[in-house]
Parts: structure tokens; sequence; C-alpha cells
């Protein structure tokens, strides 16, 4: 997706910290620049078993009637007009047409035979001999209504009909209905490769870390969190913190999107920042106003391609890639920002004048509403409080007494 831009108010400003929505609707537009430059080369049509996941690129239509034969809704018989009815051998698969006054044993699920009215089932049928030559007759039990236990042609969706908006967002159920619609592939917008740029010295990647070293909580997560975000994640690199290896990194990565973890801060260590100003990068989210996760920054490359910088901190970093990544990734998708959820605060929370904090939470629905409760390890560096958390709670600067609403943004694997 990245092509050759150049600035414009498009992005807006970048100048001192952005305050925590201004950065998502920053992040966002950025991310629908992305899909609007790469204009046809943004969509593909992908087979079904690819599809779980990606985002519609238009809207899908039924090519016909689903289902496109009238059938049994019940284990039974097949019937034609008013009973008593003659019950011919075999079986509903192996007759294709009723005359008024007969009936064929039927499984759910099984075509009506033409001429069929009716769908008796077996609990209310009972099979008796009949007089003369009539041979064995089927009596209903109790009335029965026309095209009773019929699931008729077209009872799901009418040919033509939509079955799918463009930007919607494909599950299970989405590519089984495709399926059932007799659709092989659909159209999507091709999900934005992204890069990962892993830095630090002193992460290690196995085991118990020792004296001053740290276990890499990244490389695992950021995968499935990039995904779940909608993105495709085309490569991962993990370098030390040294400038020369940052500018290389950053500007090697063959993606839409960098995502970089660590070296955000101002001190002689933090390399992102400067690595970025030799690339010639634009800054568009120069700091954020929310704590954790203050130093992350959104910057574009002079090829196009976006870098989402995290901090170093974990719970920093998870807060920053909702906060930047889930809108982008929205945007370069076709789809629109992310919603928050509304809930009620379960505890207070004091005044933190200009800035919004992210607080890992726990969503419980009843029938008194939505509540929201913070996670007791919430630590900028701690990760144990998102473990049985969905969502951030977004609390303001004015605070929060409890009972109040708050909103809350998802976190990418809820």
């Amino acid at each position: 997706m990245p092509n050759e831009t150049t600035p414009d108010a498009f992005d807006g400003p970048a100048a001192g910290d952005a305050a925590w929505p201004a950065a998502r609707e920053v992040a966002h537009r950025a991310g629908a620049r992305l899909l609007e430059t790469a204009g046809a080369s943004a969509h593909e049509n992908i087979e079904l078993d690819a599809a779980i996941s990606r985002v519609l690129g238009r809207d899908v239509h039924a090519a016909s009637e689903i289902p496109h034969f009238a059938a049994s809704a019940m284990d039974g018989w097949a019937v034609a007009g008013a009973g008593p009815w003659r019950v011919l051998a075999g079986d509903a698969r192996t007759t294709t047409a009723l005359a008024p006054g007969q009936g064929v044993v039927i499984v759910t699920g099984s075509p009506l035979p033409e001429g069929a009215t009716a769908v008796l089932r077996r609990e209310r049928g009972r099979l008796a001999l009949g007089v003369g030559d009539a041979g064995e007759l089927l009596h209903a039990t109790e009335p029965l209504a026309d095209f009773a236990d019929v699931r008729p042609a077209g009872r799901e969706a009418r040919a033509g009909e939509r079955l799918f908006a463009a930007g919607t967002k494909l599950t299970a159920g989405h590519v089984a209905a495709a399926a059932v619609a007799g659709l092989d592939s659909l159209p999507a917008i091709r999900a934005p490769r992204v890069a990962l740029v892993l830095t630090g010295d002193e992460v290690v990647t196995a085991g118990v870390p020792g004296h001053g070293l740290v276990r890499d909580a990244f490389g695992p997560v950021l995968p499935d969190a990039v995904r779940g975000l909608g993105g495709f994640v085309a490569g991962s690199v993990r370098i030390g913190d040294d400038h020369d290896a940052t500018v290389e990194a950053l500007g090697a990565a063959d993606a839409d999107v960098v995502i970089t973890t660590g070296g955000t801060g101002h001190s002689g260590a933090d390399h992102i920042r400067p690595a970025l100003t030799e690339l010639g990068a634009r800054l568009l989210v120069d700091e954020i106003a929310m704590r954790p996760g203050h130093p992350a920054l959104l910057a574009r490359r002079p090829d196009g391609a976006l870098v989402i910088a995290l901090p170093g901190n974990p719970l920093a970093a998870m807060a920053a890639l909702v906060t930047l990544g889930a809108p982008l990734l929205a945007g370069a998708t076709g789809r629109p920002m992310p919603t928050l959820q509304r809930a009620a605060s379960t505890e207070r929370f004091g005044p933190l004048p200009g800035r919004h904090r992210l607080v890992p939470a726990r969503l419980d629905a009843d029938e008194a509403g939505v509540r929201a409760s913070a996670a007791a390890h919430r630590g900028p560096a701690m990760l144990r409080g998102l473990a049985d958390s969905t969502s951030f709670m977004v609390v303001p600067p004015a605070g929060l007494e409890p009972g109040a609403g708050v909103d809350c943004v998802r976190l990418p694997w809820s």
C-alpha cells in the first residue's frame, strides 16, 4: 500500500502532546489515506478458508434464492392435497412429483416433490390399511395447515438480496453463510502488511531472565494482536539499542505499517525518534496526553508507510496499540473508527489534569447494565492485569466517581 506522499492538512497537527481522542482521529485518517492511495491494488478476492477476520471490500449479494428449493423442516411425509393419503414406495429423494391424495416419506432438509402442499410430522401421522385396493393410507392425527413445516425457497434470502455490507469484518458465521449461498470466494480489502521491529538489549526470549534482563512480552503477543485488529504480520526483526541498526530496520521494513516496541523516549539509549528523523519521516502524533503510553508516536515515512512506535513498558505498549493501531488498521481496511462501549465504573479515580488514563478492566453485564471493574495490577510495566481484562477503561482527566459512566475500548483479543 505505501505510495509516495507529500504532507498536507489531512493528517492534522503533530505539535505537542496529542489529546487521546485526537490521537485516535489522526491514526484513523492516516489509515484511511493508506487505503485511498492504494486504489485498486487494495482489493482482492479471497477463498472462504482464508476469509475469517478479513474485511469486505464491497457488498455481497445472493446469486440465487437461499435455500434455492423448498425443503422439509421435519421428518415425516410430504403430502399433496387433503388426506388421507396413499403412501408411495421409496422416499422424497426418488419421488419427483405428487398428485393430490399422495404422500411420500421425507426427512429434514430434503427437497419437496413437485405438487407437495405440506409436511406431516412423523409423530402426527398414522398409517392404516385402506379399503379394497387403496393399500396403506396415511391419516393426520390433528388438522394439517397448508405448507406446514415447509421451508420455502428464498426463505433466508431472495436472489440479488444483499447478504453482507462492504466494511464487514468477516466471522466464521459470515463464511458459513457465504458457503450456503454457493460462493467460493469473497471480495476483501487486502490486509495491511505489518512489520514488527522489537528493540532492547535487555530483552531475552526464553527462560527466567537474569539480573537486569527482562523477558520478551511482545514477540508472542503482537502478531495475534495485529491480526485481531485487521493486519497481516509480514515479518518481525529483533534489534539491540543501536542507532544504525534502528535506522536500517525502520527503513528496510517492506510493509504498509511498521510497529516498533521500546526506544520511544528521549534518552541517549532511545533511538526511534532520531532514526525517524534521519529517514525523513514526518511525525503525525508526537506523544499522547495519556497514561500509560505517553511516549508513543505515529509517523509517516517518505514512501508513505506508517510507523507506530510503542513504548517499552508492556502495559503502556498495549494501551498505545489500542489508541493508535486499532484506529489506523480500521481506517486502512475501510472500517469506521472503532466504537467505545459505555459502562459504569465500580471504583473512584481522582483527577489527572490534562491526561486520559487507560486502565485494564473487565466488563460484566447484568440487568442493571454494564459494569467496568478495573484490574488490580495495572502499573505501566505490568501485564498481569490484562490476563482477565476485556477492555481498557478510558478515565477522563477529571476522574471518575463510583457508578459514573466511562468509555471503554476493547482489547484486540477480546
